[in-house]
C-alpha cells in the first residue's frame, strides 16, 4: 500500500526527519545515563554486541553497526584506551586480531541492563501502556517487513 504520492514529498521528508530525530533523541538519553561511565552511545553499542552477541572482530562489529572500518578502528582504540577491551592477535592468522572484554569491560557490561532500562523508560515515558503496546506492534511490523 502506498501512503504517499510524489506531490507529498514534504511529508516524506518530515517522516524521515522524525525517525532520524527519534534515533538521535534515543542516543542523547542513553548518553545521559552513560556519563558516569565515560562511554558514548556508539561505544555502548559495541560493548553490548561484544557482551550479548559474542562479536569478537572489528569486521563483525562493522557489519552489525553499519560503520566503516576506519571509524570502527578509532572507536576500538578509544575503548582500548579506556581499558574496556583488548585486542588479542589471532593464533591462526597473525594478520587478524580478536577483541576481548577486559575485567573493567566485563564489569561495565554487568551494568548494561540497568542503563538500557533506564534510558528506554525515559524515552518511552510519554506512552500509556496501550500506546506502548501499539508502538511495539507497529515497530515490529515495519522491521519484519524490512527483513530485520
Amino acid at each position: 500500500m502506498d501512503h504517499f504520492s510524489s506531490d507529498e514529498i514534504e511529508n516524506v521528508f518530515k517522516w524521515g526527519r522524525q525517525i532520524h530525530r527519534l534515533n538521535c533523541c534515543k542516543d542523547r538519553i542513553l548518553e545521559k545515563h552513560l556519563e558516569p561511565y565515560d562511554i558514548t552511545a556508539a561505544q555502548f553499542k559495541v560493548m553490548l554486541l561484544m557482551n550479548r552477541e559474542g562479536l569478537a572482530t572489528s569486521s563483525e562489529l562493522c557489519r552489525c553497526i553499519m560503520l566503516d572500518s576506519g571509524a570502527m578502528s578509532r572507536m576500538l582504540d578509544r575503548l582500548e584506551n579506556k581499558k574496556m577491551i583488548k585486542r588479542v592477535r589471532s593464533t591462526t592468522d597473525r594478520r587478524q586480531f580478536h577483541l576481548e572484554l577486559t575485567a573493567q569491560g566485563q564489569e561495565f557490561c554487568r551494568q548494561i541492563p540497568l542503563i538500557a532500562v533506564k534510558a528506554f523508560n525515559d524515552l518511552l515515558q510519554p506512552f500509556t501502556p496501550a500506546e506502548f503496546n501499539e508502538f511495539d506492534r507497529m515497530l515490529t511490523k515495519l522491521l519484519v517487513h524490512a527483513g530485520i
